[in-house]
């Protein structure tokens, strides 16, 4: 697909991923102002007339608004959580298919996985089980917009894709001390007890769980090369296909953030799904996606932006 031909609708366009997927835009051949981000306070796409005007003239639907959080804001959230991102979703893709719109990119989430899917993760394994109860409502409203793009995809021919991105994380995060996901929330935890001298810190959980991160300027990659050279209706994770627990991430960061006191772990508080990892090689496969950046490395870049910049926001 020839980017500089096509008017794109990049939803979530000003948030942490959007920014950088609207980077990769422009460096891939996409014309700046080709691409249109509507702006949730003007244009709230839970609302169906918005929904419509937005995807006027538009050759192309990059979907990545949600509402998202960690664990404890999923615990708090779940209802608006289920509620938002399902009916964006669906919103957007009924009126992308009303307007005849060329390809629509859904943006799902790892958190649509079954609780116990054996690792590596594997497409096929998407359907063999609930998901982890603490992002379940997230994981399902996000999920039955796979079905929508299939289903679209069969009955109106709509060029409907649906990328699976693993935990993302890098500059730009959210380090809001309430909704944040586990590395921003980590680095700020750890830069402050650092700050005020504190000897200890508290995590919660066992530490026992393993995730796997992506760095965002990868996954804008990933998601840009989907949207030129991907057209099937299978779904494809993202993901580095590196696995890291939670107690050895902590460490790390503590490492790079000079924190040096002790941490203790609050095993009252939920663990979240015991582990996630990916296998990517569809993603390589099918439209040449490999991750490339270190976590190390990008775990080092994203607490200097903090240091620097975060904290002026956050």
């Amino acid at each position: 697909m020839d980017l500089s031909e096509k008017r794109i609708l990049l939803t979530g366009g000003a948030g942490f991923l959007g920014e950088n997927v609207r980077q990769e835009l422009v460096n891939r051949g996409a014309i700046s102002w080709h691409i249109f981000v509507p702006r949730r306070v003007e244009e709230d796409l839970r609302v169906w007339d918005n929904c419509l005007r937005a995807v006027e003239g538009i050759d192309m639907v990059i979907h990545l608004a949600a509402r998202v959080g960690g664990i404890g804001y999923n615990q708090r959230n779940p209802g608006a959580l289920f509620y938002d991102n399902m009916v964006m979703g669906a919103h957007l893709m009924e009126a992308a298919r009303m307007q005849g719109v060329e390809k629509f990119v859904q943006v799902g989430t790892v958190c649509a996985y079954p609780k116990f899917t054996p690792v590596p993760f594997r497409e096929e394994n998407l359907w063999d089980g609930f998901p982890e109860e603490t992002n379940a409502p997230y994981g399902i409203a996000k999920k039955a917009l796979l079905v929508m793009a299939q289903a679209y995809r069969r009955q109106y021919g709509l060029n409907a894709i649906y990328l699976l991105p693993v935990n993302l994380y890098g500059p730009e995060d959210n380090f809001h001390p309430e909704d944040s996901h586990v590395i921003p929330a980590l680095i700020r935890k750890c830069v402050e007890a650092r700050e005020s001298g504190k000897k200890e810190i508290t995590v919660w959980g066992t530490g026992n769980p393993t995730r796997e991160f992506l760095h965002v300027r990868d996954c804008a990659r990933g998601i840009v090369r989907a949207a030129m050279y991907y057209d099937e209706e299978e779904p494809v994770n993202l993901g580095s296909g590196r696995e890291i627990s939670i107690k050895e991430l902590v460490k790390l960061i503590a490492k790079l953030t000079g924190y040096k006191g002790e941490i203790r772990w609050d095993a009252s508080k939920p663990d979240g799904q015991p582990r996630r990892c990916l296998d990517t090689s569809k993603a390589r496969d099918l439209f040449g996606f490999e991750a490339g950046v270190d976590l190390a490395e990008g775990l080092g870049g994203t607490v200097k932006w903090f240091l620097k910049e975060g904290r002026k926001r956050w």
